[in-house]
């Protein structure tokens, strides 16, 4: 009964597509450019082996700037299904 109860008030999801990539991937471009001028020291730490593609910054810098962009991409990717535009 319970399991039922919660079936009925769980959300509809909606299925992924190209827009939803493509909504992630600017957001992580804005999170990008969001660590880039707000970290203080994006340099310092362990470097990336590649870290000229990252504009120099350090490992913490990058995994850091992942997490807000996925984070920001999961809220517009939310809210732009709930509004129909996803």
């Amino acid at each position: 009964m319970i399991s039922s109860l919660l079936a009925a008030t769980a959300p509809v999801t909606f299925q992924w597509s190209p827009k939803c990539a493509v909504v992630m991937i600017l957001c992580n471009v804005l999170a990008y450019a969001i660590a880039r001028a707000n970290i203080a020291k994006p340099n310092d730490g362990f470097q990336l082996p590649n870290s000229k593609f990252y504009g120099g910054m350090s490992h913490a810098s990058v995994v850091a700037a992942n997490c807000l962009g996925h984070v920001l991409g999961i809220g517009s990717i939310l809210g732009l299904a709930a509004t129909g535009v996803l």
